[in-house]
C-alpha cells in the first residue's frame, strides 16, 4: 500500500473519531415521553422565538409534547402542580402536554431566544382563558 494511501486512511479514522466524540457531544437531551401524536407519519415543526427582558408567556397547554432548546439567555417555566424551572442558554428540556404553563424571561436586560419543536398539525399552542 502506498504512503499516501496508508495517510488517507489514518486521516479518515481520525475524521471518524472527532465526529463520532463530536456527535456525542452534541446529545443535549435525550428522554422517553408518552402523549405523541398517532398518526401513520411522524413530522416536526421548528419554530423559533424571542422574549423581550420581562416578557412572557400566556397562560397555556401543548396537545402534545414540546422540545425546547434555549439559545440565549434564560427561560423560566412555571408548570402547574410543579416547582418553576429555569433552563439557561445551551440546555433543553420536554414541556409535557396537558398541563397549564407559562413562561418567563426574568432578566431585566438580556433577551432570551428559543428553538421550540412541536407535532406541525396542531396548534402550537391551547391558551387558557
Amino acid at each position: 500500500m502506498h504512503r499516501s494511501s496508508k495517510l488517507i486512511f489514518v486521516f479518515a479514522g481520525l475524521l471518524l473519531s472527532l465526529a463520532s466524540a463530536s456527535a456525542q457531544e452534541v446529545t443535549k437531551l435525550s428522554e422517553l415521553v408518552s402523549g405523541m401524536p398517532k398518526g401513520e407519519e411522524q413530522q416536526i415543526r421548528v419554530l423559533t422565538a424571542t422574549l423581550k427582558p420581562g416578557d412572557k408567556t400566556v397562560l397555556h397547554t401543548h396537545r402534545f409534547p414540546v422540545t425546547l432548546y434555549i439559545l440565549e439567555g434564560a427561560f423560566t417555566l412555571e408548570l402547574e402542580g410543579r416547582a418553576p424551572v429555569t433552563i439557561k442558554a445551551g440546555e433543553a428540556m420536554v414541556e409535557p402536554p396537558n398541563v397549564k404553563m407559562t413562561g418567563y424571561n426574568r432578566s431585566s436586560t438580556e433577551p432570551m431566544r428559543v428553538v421550540y419543536v412541536s407535532d406541525p398539525d396542531s396548534p402550537f399552542l391551547d391558551p387558557i382563558h
